[in-house]
């Protein structure tokens, strides 16, 4: 869900290059999409203050990893003047009159599942491979640098203040009181600038940029790092400051699964490289060690 809102978000306002450019892609069936529907073309300036986005767009999961059709069942269930309530806290002038209709509801379920229909589900398999990516490499980082490292370097204004409060922005606004939270957990999502999740008081969720959006799975080795230790391999060590499964290596060097896995295997007992499970595949990324001879090269 929350790639989905952070791809409504691209098609209605990017703000960056790279969702410019994905958007080139989807903005035609979009706006054919909003002709037809004026309860939705007076929702999205509704929901979205460049400060805030309306509450009923930003709904902590209830479980682990939840599927896009259980998330949006949950948004289903809002009555339309729990949307309206969320509406009015988000942009407090008077609602269009489109608004105050019933089924609005509906019409915000019809919108995400368009959202996630045309523009999310077709790339998904990448998309998730890359979010996967992206937690183990910060889970990875956890373990060396804990708690502070983790905030710092999700969003250089976020910080934990300790009894139960977290800074999440620089907003005026006080700090997120975690006093009664049972679950705290960190989304990525292909996003501009990440947002909170909420379901108070019990289910929070803090949501930011994966990295590797704009990663060049061309880029080659250096010179000095193919002398060093053979070109393939080198190849192999340049691709991997995210994380990349075997099968992911196979399509980017060209190189066959048996020979990446060779390389890979080396890598790993020279401490070039680690490994995480993550669902149904292993990830590779660069050690300190791997990053020192990339950089060295």
């Amino acid at each position: 869900m929350v790639d989905t809102i952070a791809a409504l978000r691209a098609l209605y306002d990017p703000r960056t290059p790279w969702q410019r450019a994905w958007r080139g892609r989807h903005v035609e069936p979009f706006r054919r999409m909003l002709a037809g529907r004026p309860v939705v073309r007076a929702l999205l300036p509704a929901s979205f203050h460049p400060r805030w986005t309306a509450d009923f767009l930003t709904v902590a999961p209830a479980t682990p990893e939840p599927t896009f059709a259980t998330e949006l069942a949950a948004v289903g269930r809002l009555s339309d003047e729990r949307i309206r309530a969320d509406l009015r806290a988000t942009r407090p002038e008077p609602l269009d009159a489109e608004l105050l209709a019933d089924g609005l509801t509906g019409q915000v379920v019809e919108l995400l599942g368009w959202v996630w229909t045309h523009t999310v589900e077709p790339e998904w398999p990448e998309r998730e491979r890359r979010l996967r990516a992206d937690i183990v490499a910060r889970t990875a980082a956890l373990s060396t640098g804990g708690w502070a490292g983790v905030f710092t370097d999700l969003n250089r204004n976020m910080r934990w203040l300790g009894d139960g409060r977290l800074q999440v922005n620089d907003y005026p606004e006080p700090p997120l009181s975690l006093d009664e939270a049972e679950q705290l957990v960190f989304l990525p999502a292909h996003c501009r600038r990440g947002w909170v999740v909420w379901d108070k008081p019990t289910r929070f969720g803090m949501v930011y940029p994966v990295r590797g959006i704009l990663v060049d799975p061309t880029s080659p080795a250096p010179d000095g790092l193919a002398r060093l230790i053979g070109a393939n391999r080198a190849n192999i060590l340049a691709r991997l400051d995210t994380p990349l499964s075997t099968s992911q290596l196979v399509v980017v060097t060209g190189l066959s699964l048996g020979t990446v896995s060779d390389h890979l295997r080396v890598l790993l007992d020279a401490g070039a490289v680690g490994k995480r499970r993550s669902g149904r595949e292993v990830l590779y990324w660069r050690t300190p060690l791997g990053g020192a001879l990339a950089a060295g090269g």
